[in-house]
């Protein structure tokens, strides 16, 4: 068993028929099997839901909000969360789609400093003060706090949208 987490992974050549029909699945475009997914191999229902959860999170035809943000969210949880490994994969993601170095630099500097504005518009602001308190304070979270979200211009959609990202990254950060 490959040993890289602070559990035990299977590797591929220790794979089972079943498992490696799951990991196939479960592979990047490149051919790889993220440690995200592989973490689940002592388990593989859950590496199945797991996948299932984050293709609808990020890669859903039914989301509105930008990709490139959506990926930002990731980064910035995932910085909240001191997620490196989830930091890296899904801020090279933001940095692929926003394709311009000086807003990447910009944005990058203003998620770890929490200091959002003049980088972000008035919504990103809320989705990014929103996403810390649902990683940090969701205990605290109120009926105003969403009614805030939508007077920066956020639909109910767009909510749920933002719910997802924030509580799948908080759990595979977690993996």
């Amino acid at each position: 068993m490959k040993q890289t987490a602070w559990i035990s992974m299977v590797a591929d050549e220790e794979a089972n028929h079943y498992l490696k029909q799951i990991f196939d699945k479960a592979r990047t475009p490149h051919g790889t099997l993220d440690n995200v997914m592989r973490i689940h191999s002592l388990r593989p229902a859950t590496m199945i839901g797991h996948l299932t959860l984050y293709k609808s999170v990020l890669h859903s035809d039914e989301i509105t909000l930008p990709i490139w943000f959506l990926e930002v969210i990731a980064a910035y949880v995932s910085i909240l969360n001191s997620c490196e490994y989830s930091l890296t994969h899904h801020w090279n993601n933001a940095v692929r789609l926003i394709d311009n170095a000086r807003r990447v630099e910009a944005i990058q500097t203003a998620l770890r400093s929490q200091r959002f504005e003049n980088i972000f518009n008035e919504k990103e602001i809320a989705i990014l003060h929103y996403s810390k308190k649902l990683t940090f304070d969701v205990e605290n979270l109120k009926k105003v706090d969403v009614i805030k979200f939508k007077q920066a211009g956020c639909d109910d959609g767009e909510i749920l949208e933002v719910n997802q990202v924030v509580a799948y990254f908080n759990y595979s950060n977690a993996c």
